[in-house]
């Protein structure tokens, strides 16, 4: 790598004889620019070399002034801290020096400067690194990541371009730029935070173009990997580990699932974020040394964030749990361009494929728990019949289900189209258009193979007529769910009206099978000719036969209101005007007969009365008298 790649100077105190790592054959190869041309002649040759030793003499007073062995008062103060614009000429001296270095070191190797100069850059070198971990630390509330990633490079770029600093006018105005740059949110800490950066990276460039650049990153990556594993731990992240989940219980792993739902994005759009755009910034010189100190920073951290949804959907699957892997899911969905962005080096892809590998395993057990479900509906045993025909509680465990995943349809739709449901769970395109979204499909299917159950549960009626109350009643139910919730926008309107449609053919053949004998009572018995004995049976076969079909419903349900009464008034439509039309023509004939009120037990103003008491419930027939006194009707006379 490159830290281990430039040369330093030796640590020892100086030698006469030439050091081995000044040797020209080092410094041409591990120093980034080319080594100067040799000079054209003698006299310029001597030039050069007086004019590059006199630079090291005059480079010795400011580097020995800042040396940490000496006894003045610079030894313990910043000199960043105490003069910007030495600290400016400190590194152009630095610079100067280097170059002398190199030149002397090609054309004269043998020089009595280049001890001199070994031991001035050693002094340099230590006092820079000095600088920037004082630097480091003394900033970490101003560098936090939170801070940092609030501003782009952009912003900071009036200060931090090149390695001089300005005079404090310049320094001033760059910091009132950046604040008009970054609006209001940008406080006096952040104009702190930019030179703070921009001081950091000047040392940083320095250094590592003077063969000391191991030394700079060791300072960096101790510092900023505590200060992010120190937000990690105020974020409350805990060490994720399978054990651990898996002995927890759903409220318990659930209640963590949330919170790391709010740590994730925390986490990715501030703390990686911010030391990303740190880290970059600070190490624009050399991008191996930028990816080394992100990936050491953060690999570990970012890892056992994202491996923690992986850790909750391999936990036990069931349909209630469903709902927080798509939250899950979708959390990570969201943030994984952002992801893939931050983590974008190559020593760091094991981070991107975790953060895959997570999306995968939750989608898979998405998946799973869904096809788990459609094998429970199929394989729903229950033989009991629902009292009176109403709505199957496994309609509405269905239902209430799938209604709630439509409201995850977005997220769905990402997940099937990552995971695609095999052609077994398709549908025939005379049931549902295939050509519509797979999450619309497959919530179709999910439907349908309810109907089919339902076609089961009918059958464990031995009233034909009930059976289709039943199927009347369910159907109905799962079309008003869907009317009423987001399943209608995946569903369809052609969906709905064609389900509404057969709602009411199950209507129509329950109204058949449960009032055709008492149709039949009055077919073709209206007649002028019909004697008081013949107007008599058929006045006792009808009794017979209302009676016999009212006892029956009014133990029977209809839980919908509106549906209830549109059976209602349906039959009453049907049958009211038809007894009228009988009764008014042939009760008169029987106005002497004894026990009339036994004989012509309803009026016609009775019939929708008693048709008002069906499909509550309650099993009871009433007097006549008191059906007759009822303000209750289907129908007005």
């Amino acid at each position: 790598m490159l830290l281990t790649d430039s040369p330093k100077v030796s640590t020892h105190s100086p030698r006469k004889e030439m050091p081995q790592f000044l040797s020209s054959n080092s410094l041409t190869s591990s120093y980034s620019f080319a080594s100067p041309r040799t000079p054209s002649s003698p006299i310029h040759y001597a030039f050069s070399q007086s004019m590059m030793e006199e630079n090291i003499d005059n480079e010795e007073s400011i580097i020995t002034k800042w040396d940490l062995n000496s006894s003045s008062f610079t030894k313990i103060i910043s000199i960043f801290n105490h003069n910007r614009k030495e600290a400016t000429e400190f590194l152009t001296r630095v610079k100067d020096l280097r170059q002398a270095m190199h030149f002397l070191v090609a054309q004269n190797s043998s020089s009595s400067k280049l001890v001199l100069a070994q031991t001035l850059m050693h002094t340099a070198m230590k006092r820079l690194e000095k600088e920037f971990y004082q630097i480091l630390s003394a900033n970490i509330d101003q560098l936090d990541p939170d801070s940092v990633s609030s501003r782009s490079t952009d912003r900071t770029s009036t200060i931090e371009d090149g390695d001089d600093f300005g005079s404090e006018e310049e320094l001033k105005l760059a910091g009132e730029e950046e604040l008009k740059l970054a609006g209001e949110s940008i406080t006096k800490v952040d104009r702190v935070s930019a030179l703070a950066m921009s001081d950091l990276k000047s040392i940083a460039d320095c250094m590592i173009s003077s063969g000391y650049g191991k030394e700079c990153v060791k300072i960096y990556k101790l510092l900023r990997k505590s200060t992010v594993q120190e937000g990690l731990y105020q974020l409350g992240v805990e060490r994720y580990r399978s054990s651990h989940t898996h002995k927890m219980n759903w409220e318990a792993l659930e209640h963590v699932s949330k919170h790391w739902m709010s740590t994730i994005k925390i986490a990715v759009k501030t703390l990686f974020t911010g030391e990303r755009i740190l880290s970059d910034h600070v190490f624009s010189a050399s991008n191996p040394i930028r990816e080394s100190c992100f990936s050491d920073i953060t690999k570990e951290g970012a890892r056992n964030l994202l491996r923690f949804p992986q850790l909750v959907a391999k936990q036990k699957k069931s349909p209630e749990r469903i709902f927080l892997l798509m939250e899950l899911y979708k959390v990570l969905f969201d943030l994984h361009p952002e992801i893939e962005s931050i983590f974008s080096f190559e020593s760091m892809s094991v981070i991107k494929i975790q953060a895959l590998s997570s999306l995968q395993t939750l989608g898979e057990s998405v998946c799973s728990i869904l096809s788990d479900f459609e094998s429970t509906i199929q394989k729903d045993s229950s033989k009991t019949r629902i009292a009176g025909g109403g709505i199957h509680p496994l309609t509405r465990k269905v239902m209430t289900y799938l209604s709630s995943l439509a409201d995850y349809s977005g997220i769905l739709s990402e997940i099937f189209t990552a995971h695609p449901p095999s052609r077994t769970t398709q549908l025939p395109e005379s049931y549902f258009d295939s050509t519509a979204p797979i999450m619309s499909v497959h919530l179709a299917r999910l439907i349908l193979v309810l109907f089919c159950k339902l076609d089961c549960k009918a059958e464990l009626y031995k009233e034909m007529s009930l059976s289709y109350l039943f199927l009347t009643n369910n159907h109905h139910f799962i079309v008003e769910q869907v009317r009423s919730s987001h399943l209608k926008d995946l569903l369809g309107d052609d969906w709905v009206s064609k389900h509404a449609k057969k709602v009411r053919q199950y209507a129509l053949s329950y109204e058949s099978m449960a009032w055709t004998k008492v149709f039949s009572t009055l077919t073709d018995t209206i007649s002028p000719a019909m004697t008081p004995e013949v107007a008599k049976e058929c006045f006792q076969r009808f009794n017979a036969a209302f009676e016999e079909a009212y006892r029956k419903q009014t133990s029977w349900i209809v839980p919908d209101r509106k549906l209830r009464d549109e059976l209602k008034v349906s039959v009453a439509k049907k049958l009211v005007p038809v007894y009228r039309e009988f009764y008014d023509a042939h009760s008169p004939m029987l106005s002497g007969q004894k026990n009339l009120e036994l004989l012509v037990r309803f009026g016609p103003e009775d019939l929708g009365n008693f048709l008002s008491d069906l499909f509550h419930g309650t099993s009871s027939l009433g007097s006549s008298s008191s059906s007759r006194n009822s303000p209750r009707g289907c129908m007005p006379r």
